[in-house]
């Protein structure tokens, strides 16, 4: 049983499902996900769509659904008793859902686990309290673990493999009229409704004003799958030249792409993955941001800057993220060659920390040797 429950998560969920299949063929899949996790055999008891928001103030307005999504789990799991339960990240939601069914005697392995080095580091005793297994993600994860004495594996990023683009550069270009002489900003607003709402204002400010000091600018835009095309409205206004929306081929956008603007979260891994300098950029509700500033540990948001150490590409957050910041880094970017290199050779050292191809196999072995305590046969 697997849930997860963003774009991100679903990608991970449909990748680890693909290579548990392969080991075990008769192996049934099932859980909270969406197109990626059907995609690879799985069974949706529930699609995470309009569930998934982030902030405090958000969550409280999709409370009702999200506990009747829980509900719906619990009873499947309750009924099908899978082998081993594999949390995907989603942690306010998948913390209750492996409380439940701890209660059902089921193993628990939490992959991509909850950010505890950043915020709300009490619920380690929560993951000590009721997981088998925690697979992480990114290298720095594994020792703050270990000194907790859970049993703990770096399993490697799985964008490692995943983050591919399918066509070359200048063709991907071509076919959506743009120019590949052309310098391209590529913007990646969010996955999310209500982070869409609060980010697509600024950089649809932005962009002209990036235009009038690069004339020969090109923008397009990384359109996340379950976002309509209304909802892009503010940067589909803009004239002369509106930017280019593209679906499901995120990849493709930032491997065509100079210079990347993008919302906080797995979109800034991808960015680092191509090597594409970055400006990263977010905003939350101002309540939430002021409930939740006060339990943030690190001084620094975007995963390129964690797993490099240092903050290696800007960050503008809550008050600093305006149109005019968002131009003075990306016109940076884009006019200081030396900058635009340094950038890439940091980046370039944060894809090699984040491990070796192969992650979602060795986290499909990982949690086939935790189903197996339960007594389910191995290949």
């Amino acid at each position: 049983m697997l849930s997860c429950g963003e774009p991100s998560g679903d990608v991970y969920a449909g990748a680890l499902a693909t290579e548990i299949a392969a080991r075990i063929p008769s192996a049934e899949i099932f859980g909270l996900g969406s197109d990626r996790l059907r995609g690879a055999g799985g069974r949706l008891v529930g699609d995470f769509k309009g569930i998934s928001v982030t902030g405090l103030t958000e969550a409280i307005r999709v409370l009702p659904r999200s506990y009747a999504m829980l509900r719906r789990l619990v009873d499947a799991a309750r009924e099908t008793r899978p082998d081993v339960f594999v949390a995907i990240d989603f942690p306010d939601f998948n913390f209750r859902l492996m409380a439940a069914l701890r209660r059902l005697a089921i193993p628990i392995v939490y992959y991509v686990s909850p950010q505890l080095w950043a915020w709300r580091p009490g619920r380690m005793q929560t993951m000590k309290r009721f997981v088998d297994r925690v697979l992480v993600i990114f290298p720095f994860e594994e020792p703050l673990y270990r000194r907790e004495g859970v049993d703990v594996l770096f399993v490697g990023h799985p964008l490692v493999d995943l983050a591919r683009a399918l066509e070359p550069r200048d063709v991907f270009l071509r076919t959506h009229g743009l120019d590949p002489a052309s310098p391209t900003v590529a913007l990646l607003p969010g996955s999310r409704l209500n982070e869409l709402h609060r980010i697509l204002p600024g950089l649809a400010a932005a962009v002209p004003q990036i235009r009038d000091k690069v004339p020969d600018v090109q923008f397009v835009v990384a359109c996340a799958p379950n976002l309509a095309e209304a909802q892009f409205a503010p940067l589909a206004a803009i004239r002369p030249k509106p930017p280019v929306l593209v679906w499901n081929r995120t990849d493709d956008v930032l491997a065509a792409s100079d210079v990347v603007v993008t919302a906080s979260g797995t979109a800034t891994v991808q960015a680092a993955l191509h090597e594409r300098p970055m400006v990263v950029v977010y905003r939350l509700s101002p309540l939430t941001y002021a409930l939740g500033r006060p339990f943030v540990k690190v001084d620094t948001y975007a995963m390129a800057n964690l797993v490099a150490g240092r903050r290696v590409v800007p960050e503008l957050i809550q008050d600093a993220f305006t149109p005019e910041h968002v131009t003075e880094e990306t016109v940076g970017f884009l006019t200081d060659r030396d900058r635009w290199t340094a950038t890439r050779e940091a980046l370039r050292d944060v894809r090699n920390k984040l491990g070796k191809p192969g992650a979602s196999g060795r986290a499909a072995e990982a949690v086939l040797e935790v189903a197996a305590r339960s007594g389910v046969r191995s290949a």
